[in-house]
């Protein structure tokens, strides 16, 4: 007997990407498509509630990326979740996804809509600490040839060869739904977004489970369609703080230390940077000083707590771009 597989799509202001995103899911045909609207300020449920298959769930607030796909993953009923982003349109290739899902999760060959391969973003390693440090410091940016940043980001990935892979992003992402469970699902203290897949596919491969991909399944990804609408100074402060939250996890006591210390002394110039290259003005020295007390908090307690910090925000409540 074919395995079910269904949908769920996390929407939080996306109306602009959601009608073909749905309309080539369904397209796909995936058996279940579940819509969870975080609180959007736009037309999305109307879109969604205008494909009357589609299932739509309406949160009352932003529960983030990982408490949207936790709640729609609850609503399936399918053998399968395929965790799909908003501006992520699918091509083909489902039935080749579950049969490579049969270790535990699969994902595809994830391309821009010129038909390329997002180099990068489609397929990376699990980060070190090494790693995260080099993307705090900016080393990575200003010397993307570095061989961590290489090793990081799988330069050396053959997109035309079926492979396991250590963290494919969740914006195109199959996983059974046992073991879904199995790992408790997504890790809602990382909020909104950010490091959420990361920590994930680091969770199932620690379990014994395989992450497989295969060209065979295809989808167009645009990038950064929701992301790109946060309120900027909340916007730092997530991902500092999410990436914090995945060492404090996933690394030893010294490990996660260094990266704490690193993120704190990358405050100071991107405070700098904010004022100069943002026009932020005095608004990047409160943004950074909320990053540094979140890195020395890290580095005393090794918890971190984003939602805290970010009440604090003016405008954070909407977390949108004015």
């Amino acid at each position: 007997m074919k395995p079910s597989a269904g949908a769920v799509i996390v929407s939080w202001n996306s109306a602009s990407d959601l009608a073909p995103c749905l309309s080539a899911t369904l397209a796909a045909g995936l058996d279940q498509i579940v819509v969870v609207d975080n609180a959007s300020r736009d037309n999305s449920r109307e879109i969604v509630a205008s494909f009357p298959t589609v299932q739509l769930i309406s949160c009352p607030g932003n529960t983030g990326f990982a408490g949207g796909v936790n709640r729609g993953v609850q609503a399936l009923t399918t053998d399968y979740v395929l965790i799909l982003n908003p501006d992520c349109y699918i091509e083909s290739g489902i039935s080749a996804l579950l049969e490579a899902a049969s270790g535990g999760a699969a994902a595809g060959r994830l391309l821009d809509f010129a038909g390329a391969w997002q180099a990068g973003f489609a397929a990376r390693r699990l980060p070190t600490p090494l790693t995260l440090v080099f993307e705090v410091l900016g080393i990575n940016r200003l010397f993307p040839a570095n061989p961590v940043n290489r090793h990081y980001r799988c330069a050396d990935f053959d997109t035309a060869l079926p492979q396991d892979v250590e963290q494919p992003p969740g914006a195109f992402f199959l996983v059974k739904k046992s073991v879904f469970h199995q790992l408790a699902g997504m890790d809602e203290g990382f909020w909104p977004v950010w490091f959420e897949d990361v920590d994930f596919c680091a969770r199932l491969q620690a379990a014994g489970y395989r992450i497989r991909y295969t060209p065979e399944a295809r989808a167009h990804h645009r990038g950064g369609a929701s992301v790109n609408r946060i309120y900027w100074p909340f916007k730092e402060l997530a991902w500092y703080g999410s990436l914090l939250r995945y060492a404090t996890l996933h690394f030893g006591w010294l490990a996660r230390r260094l990266v704490g210390l690193a993120v704190a002394a990358a405050s100071v110039p991107r405070s700098i940077t904010g004022i100069v290259f943002r026009r932020q003005g005095l608004r990047a020295f409160g943004v950074y000083a909320r990053v540094f007390s979140l890195a020395w908090i890290c580095l005393v307690t090794g918890r971190v707590d984003i939602r805290r910090f970010g009440r604090q925000l003016e405008g954070a409540d909407q977390l949108e771009n004015a």
